[in-house]
């Protein structure tokens, strides 16, 4: 079973946050990605596109 990698979009490429994540929650204007391990993370961006197919969900930063 292949768990989703989560990237951070940048201005020229797109930095890899986690992998191995297997949930992944929206609290308010924050996003909370849990892995198979137990490891969490909580980041304040917003989901731009996810490929279910390569197992990616592209995140990026809000504005303002």
């Amino acid at each position: 079973m292949c768990m989703a990698k989560v990237y951070l979009e940048g201005e020229d490429e797109e930095e890899l946050v986690l992998e191995e994540v297997a949930t992944l929650r929206v609290d308010g204007d924050r996003l909370l990605l849990e892995t198979i391990f137990g490891e969490q993370k909580s980041l304040a961006a917003r989901i731009e596109r996810i490929d279910f197919l390569n197992s990616r969900i592209v995140l990026s930063q809000p504005f303002g």
